[in-house]
């Protein structure tokens, strides 16, 4: 631990980049995964088991916090670690995503973004500092600039003015975020997928030598060439010695492909969301555990899976959970999920240490093109 934010790029192989970051809760050993706890919960998690299975930090998101229970509450309460029980690092989302996610409920102007509460239907303006005053009121470790992110596809000239008005936010945020020792603020590089808008916005923001960077509007509609294809555009124009992270991506080949163009952080809802829907992550590949050749399955999901959900139950049980829509199914899908990917992610990183990380692409996605156990 340290008493500042600090960096660290320990190797590299090819692309793929191992560090860690060192803050005054913990380090984050990168190339990372951060479960997404969007209302201070892991969904259908015990945040001892998240920490358990290998994460070292975790998201929170601004927009829902500040409806329910409302920033000035948390702070109230000793902050979002302590109401949480959380003591690692803990990133928020500056309410950016929600600016698209939730377009027929907002209005858009240059001072910031006017919120119609899915909850009650109550009025909350989000200013670039209004962001920034709520996460440190959360009292969030890494701190999001407040941008807008647009769906793919859109018109050029409607990604480039969004792009403009995010870099313009990101001043604003900085100068609100001020010094803030041992945190971090990290602007978010927007542009779609036009490569000169991604390299503009990408030159923008190194000159505002933040603590990091994030690669946002991916994943948000695009195929995954296209996504790539931006990765490639964009990284070489951001600072070597800066962490990058790529919001809300995404599935276990997304992160492998990422991290080989020089990723270090991802995060996204996919492995919780999808065992809340019967859907396990496997080194085998995919299993949805719904159907009936799961039945009568005596077998795990992977017995050589430190994970107690994907060693120590049966599918037949597991299919009997999620068929009867009992909540433990999700529980047990969710936990198996998470513990693959931070398996993923410690596999990823112990190939770059040892040189080999084409390698380990390569074995680890043989075996997903095997697939699954055959029926028994």
């Amino acid at each position: 631990m340290t008493d500042n934010f600090q960096f660290t790029l320990d190797k590299t192989d090819a692309g793929a980049r191992l560090g860690q970051i060192s803050m005054p809760r913990g380090e984050i050993r990168t190339p990372a995964f951060m479960p997404v706890g969007t209302v201070g919960t892991v969904k259908a998690m015990y945040l001892d088991q998240v920490h358990e299975t290998g994460a070292d930090i975790i998201l929170g998101n601004t927009y829902h916090l500040m409806l329910r229970p409302t920033a000035e509450r948390v702070a109230r309460l000793g902050g979002l670690h302590k109401l949480i029980r959380w003591e690692h690092p803990i990133l928020t989302d500056s309410g950016g995503f929600q600016v698209m996610s939730l377009s027929g409920l907002r209005k858009l102007d240059e001072q910031g973004v006017t919120f119609k509460s899915h909850v009650d239907g109550s009025l909350h303006h989000m200013s670039p500092e209004r962001s920034i005053e709520i996460q440190g009121l959360l009292g969030s470790d890494i701190q999001m600039q407040l941008d807008e992110c647009v769906a793919l596809p859109a018109e050029p000239k409607e990604i480039e003015r969004a792009m403009e008005m995010s870099l313009r936010w990101a001043e604003r945020c900085r100068v609100a975020f001020g010094e803030q020792p041992g945190k971090a603020m990290f602007g978010i590089v927007q542009g779609g997928d036009i490569p000169a808008l991604r390299i503009r916005s990408a030159e923008a923001l190194s000159q505002l030598d933040l603590k990091g960077y994030a690669i946002g509007g991916l994943a948000v509609g695009e195929p995954q060439d296209v996504m790539l294809q931006m990765l490639e555009t964009t990284l070489p124009v951001l600072p070597t010695e800066k962490p990058r992270y790529l919001m809300g991506v995404g599935t276990p080949d997304d992160i492998l492909k990422s991290v080989a163009r020089g990723i270090d952080m991802f995060d996204c809802v996919m492995p919780t969301r999808s065992g809340r829907h019967g859907l396990a992550f496997t080194r085998r590949g995919k299993v949805n555990i719904r159907n009936a050749r799961h039945a009568e399955d005596m077998r795990p999901l992977d017995d050589q899976s430190n994970c107690p959900a994907s060693r120590d139950y049966s599918r037949a049980y597991l299919h009997h959970l999620v068929r009867s829509n009992e909540a433990l199914g999700g529980m047990l899908l969710s936990w198996n999920n998470l513990a693959y990917y931070q398996e993923l992610m410690q596999g990823i990183r112990k190939a770059i240490a040892e040189s080999r990380f084409a390698d380990f692409m390569a074995e680890t996605q043989e075996e997903w093109a095997r697939g699954d156990l055959q029926p028994v």
